[in-house]
Parts: structure tokens; sequence; C-alpha cells
């Protein structure tokens, strides 16, 4: 028996307030016009929108409403970093990337041009391979590398590295947080809030009184109306619990010597068994930290091929991060160490 491979998708709708604006990458220029010259920024959206999901327009919008000059059209660190390293003798004070990231797959942002998307294992390849350029250019030791990627602050591994991608002659401050980052709220332009994940195999919603359940239980000192917090799909009042919902398939593909050696998996748990035992799959399932019975399972032979897929249906409740008093929105301040991860 050999292994193929195994592709792994996760397919995020993310946050998204009203229709998306045209989808058309902007010119980037040579350098940008810089609104405030007492204070220099740049801002790298890294991603473009796809259907529902207005992430990297809400975004841009955003920091162009702060008067902050906005670099569309690059979606690598190697991009970003030759952009930077092009800047004439400009040094920002503030480096703003915006890209997708998630507990499973890590940022949207690749590694290079034509690269994967990074995480600490392919971020480490890419350098391996000395495809990332030295930052040379365009930073100072003050500067702050700012990214906008939900969750990145919990990879504290992944952070240190994109550290000492910005490294070069000196080292700036990278910042990112641990909550999610929402662009274009109701309430506020930008603000954090606090993701909590239920799951269920794909097309087999075990209902919102089993679901209610297992919220309070995976979150037993959360004071949230779940099943509220799950019929809301948008900021109703300033402060209330809000749900979307996304998918993480799964595929993996091997190839056996003859016919005769491919296995009969009769059903879901014969699946399940199967996958148990397999150190390749267990090495994904392991990473995704998601219960194999949270799957929907399929298997489909072709010859002396066998294909093995995998669906759950992430549920996800965001609690928006609110100042001491309650009455508004925490504003994302950098410095504020219990909203970012400082590095």
């Amino acid at each position: 028996m050999k292994k193929l491979h195994t592709l792994v998708f996760v397919l995020v709708l993310l946050l998204g307030y009203g229709k998306p604006l045209s989808q058309t990458l902007g010119t980037i220029a040579p350098m940008p016009v810089l609104a405030n010259e007492t204070k220099r920024s740049v801002v790298f959206i890294t991603g473009f929108d796809e259907g529902d999901n207005t992430y990297y327009t809400n975004a841009e919008n955003y920091f162009l409403e702060q008067g902050l000059p906005v670099v569309k059209g690059l979606f690598s660190l190697e991009e970003v970093i030759t952009w930077l390293n092009r800047s004439a003798q400009i040094n920002f004070d503030e480096v703003h990337i915006v890209s997708h990231s998630n507990a499973w797959m890590g940022m949207s942002l690749k590694t290079t041009k034509n690269g994967q998307r990074i995480t600490v294992k392919t971020l480490l390849h890419a350098k391996g391979e000395h495809k990332i350029p030295e930052l040379k250019r365009g930073i100072h030791p003050e500067t702050k590398v700012m990214f906008h990627s939900c969750g990145l602050g919990e990879n504290t591994e992944l952070l240190q590295e994109l550290k000492r991608s910005f490294s070069g002659t000196v080292s700036p401050k990278v910042y990112a947080s641990a909550y999610f980052n929402v662009f274009g709220g109701k309430f506020a332009g930008h603000y954090f809030a606090k993701p909590y994940y239920g799951y269920y195999p794909t097309a087999e919603s075990p209902g919102p009184l089993a679901l209610t359940k297992a919220f309070r239980s995976a979150y037993p000192e959360t004071k949230i109306d779940w099943r509220k917090a799950m019929k809301t799909r948008r900021e109703a009042t300033l402060g209330e619990a809000y749900s979307f919902k996304f998918n993480i398939p799964v595929t993996w593909e091997f190839s056996f010597d003859t016919v005769s050696d491919v296995p009969v998996l009769d059903g879901r748990e014969a699946i399940m068994d199967w996958v148990a035992e397999s150190p390749e799959m267990a090495e994904v399932l392991l990473e995704l930290n998601i219960p194999l019975e949270k799957f929907r399972w399929k298997s489909e032979v072709q010859g002396k091929k066998m294909t093995i897929k995998a669906k759950t249906t992430v549920l996800c409740v965001l609690e928006p991060v609110l100042s001491h008093c309650n009455e508004e929105y925490r504003m994302p301040v950098a410095e504020e160490t219990t909203l970012y991860q400082i590095l």
C-alpha cells in the first residue's frame, strides 16, 4: 500500500456585512502617498473576498477611513518583504497585514507567490530553501508589524517565525491577537470577538437543543445564551453574541498493489476504525484537534485506488469584547497586552 496524498481544505465563511465590492485587484503603486507624515504607515490587504464574505473589503474601508495607504494584490510574505525592500529610504512606524487565519490551516497569506499557506512547517520549509528574502528596508527597531489575522496571537511559535522573517538589520515589534478580528461591524469599524466552537458531521446536525447542551458542557463558566446566539447571524445589539458556520472537508487518497488489497469499509464505523489505525491520517486529525465522530465519513473505491472523505461543520459563536463598563467595544489599541500578543 502506498499513500498518495492528503488534501485538507478549510472553507471559512467569515464575518461579512453587506454585499462585497468588486474583487478586481487594484494597481500597486511603487510608493503610497502617506497621509500623515508624522506617522508613516502602510496596510497590506493580502486577499480578496469570495461569495458573501466581505472581510477584506471591510478591512480596506476601515483603514482608508483612518487615512492610511493601502496596498493590494500581494498575497505572500515573499511579495510583502520584496515591496518593503523597494520602498526607497522610508522606514514605516506601522506595517499592517490583513489575512484570514484559523486554528486548523494557519494563515491565508502564502509563503511565496506560488507557495503554500503559512504555517510553522511551510514557513520553515520556504526559509530552508531560501525563498523568503531578507528584509533590508522599510522598518526601524520600533516599527509595529501588526497582523490582523483571527486567532494568530495564540500561535506563539508561528508568530516567532514571522518576527524572524521581518528581522533583518533590525528587529521590529510584532503584534497579533488571540481573538477574532471583526471589520465593518454595526457598532464599531474594528473590534475583537472571543470565539467558541462546536462541531457536528456535515448535514447531520443534532439540533438546537443538543448543540446548546454541547456548548454548555464545553464552556461551563461562560454566560452566553447559546441557543439565541446560534440563531443570531449578525450583531443585533451591542455586545450580543452571534454565530456563523463553515465546513472543514478532508480527503485522503490511497493506492494499493492489487485490487484485492483494497480494504472493504462497510459504513461509518468501519471507516473510523480504519482511520484510527492509520498513522498518516491520525497525524492530520491530531493537528485539526476535532474528534473522529464529529465528521461525516465516506469511502470510494476505483480499481486499486481508495478515497476517504470526511467533512465536519464548525459552528462558531462570537462574543464581542467589551470595555470594562460594558458600554462599548474595547478599542484595538496596539499596546493593550490583554488584546494583543506582542513579541
